[in-house]
């Protein structure tokens, strides 16, 4: 699901954006300040959002408290259930930031195939023509 969504944020008619691509453990506060936008993906792990996710939570949380306030930000997970819980823990966290949700997230209970992956391919395309556009 990340490489579809990087994917699409790596769109040929897209020149104007640059993407960079962070595992949750290898990114901090320094990361968040210099994006104009975020895609958070994880796993959802007995109902919640995998433990490296709420990690990055954790350690960024109070470093850029005041300055990343209306950061756009989107969300893909892949659910073993329905995805519901990792993204509503997700949201609850992202809300006092506060992050600015501007795409629909994509959601996968069960096997990935083609129409999720079409799907995070068009999340990580519209953030990025989004941005490229000034939209955010």
């Amino acid at each position: 699901m990340a490489t579809a969504v990087l994917e699409g944020a790596r769109h040929e008619d897209i020149s104007e954006v640059e993407v960079v691509v962070r595992r949750c453990h290898d990114a901090g506060p320094e990361e968040l300040l210099a994006a104009n936008a975020v895609i958070f993906g994880t796993p959802e792990n007995f109902g919640y959002m995998s433990g490296v996710m709420k990690d990055f939570f954790d350690r960024t949380f109070y470093p850029v408290q005041g300055r990343v306030e209306g950061l756009p930000c989107a969300y893909f997970v892949k659910g073993g259930n329905d995805g519901t819980g990792a993204l509503a823990a997700m949201r609850r966290i992202a809300r006092g930031y506060p992050f600015r949700e501007v795409q629909e997230p994509v959601l996968c209970a069960g096997a990935v195939n083609r129409e999720v992956l079409d799907r995070c391919c068009e999340l990580g395309t519209m953030m990025a023509a989004g941005l490229e556009l000034g939209m955010y």
